[in-house]
């Protein structure tokens, strides 16, 4: 058995003397495991780091087994991401949230998608990518929210909330009555072309909002708890702003 494709770097252990299992997001193979031997030397270790990006070759006798990595390295991002902290946490919750998916199972969007956000954690728009990207994992998992149209009224004018339900957009006049029992739904998240440095405030109630539908239909059926990595990364963009 042998494929070739590239991936992103979300993990590394240790493997007997001097080995180690790479974790990677690949583009046509998924979340995907492969030894890479004499990969704790020292001319391996620099480019072995999660976050860089990687032309792999996986070879096994059988496609059930674990398999060998080689690996090319072809965009270096590891060393410019660990000299911020809010870059490394980003980077981590990345790698947490793409754990959620079954190994071995394609998501070519979300790779895309992965990549292009591990290029930018370093720059402003990083939370506005990280909490879209929250709800495009939601949507691949099955749990997506419906933000086109009022619940109650079909309008798409001024929809500033979420049904904790039925995850779908309630708009300013029909949620009124209520808004003490809805999510905010900050606009940027329904605007595409929207600046990606919203303020602190819609970026407060954007992650809340996947929040709690990560935790709710994600985490929580399967005996979890949000990760520390989330918790971490919110609190290193707060300082940084």
């Amino acid at each position: 058995m042998e494929w070739h494709d590239e991936g992103l770097i979300i993990g590394l252990r240790k493997h007997a003397e001097t080995g180690v299992i790479l974790e990677a997001m690949t583009a046509a193979h998924g979340r995907h495991f492969g030894l890479v031997r004499g990969g704790r030397s020292k001319r391996m270790r620099p480019a072995l780091q999660p976050g860089n990006q990687a032309a792999l070759a996986w070879r096994a006798r059988l496609d059930e087994h674990l398999g060998l990595y080689a690996v090319e390295v072809t965009q270096a991002r590891a060393a410019r991401l660990m000299a911020s902290a809010a870059a490394l946490r980003g980077l981590n919750l990345l790698a947490s949230l793409l754990r959620l998916l079954a190994e071995r199972e394609p998501h070519p969007a979300l790779y895309a998608s992965a990549a292009h956000i591990a290029d930018h954690l370093d720059a402003t728009e990083a939370p506005g990518l990280l909490v879209r990207f929250e709800l495009a994992l939601l949507a691949e998992l099955g749990f997506g929210l419906d933000l086109s149209a009022c619940a109650a009224t079909g309008t798409r004018e001024e929809l500033i909330y979420v049904s904790p339900k039925t995850g779908r957009a309630v708009s300013r006049q029909a949620g009124a009555p209520y808004h003490e029992k809805l999510l905010r739904l900050p606009g940027f998240l329904r605007d595409d072309s929207a600046v990606e440095t919203p303020p602190e405030a819609d970026l407060r109630d954007a992650f809340a909002l996947t929040a709690y539908f990560l935790e709710r239909d994600v985490f929580a059926p399967r005996g979890l708890a949000l990760p520390e990595t989330r918790r971490a990364y919110l609190a290193a963009i707060v300082t940084n702003r």
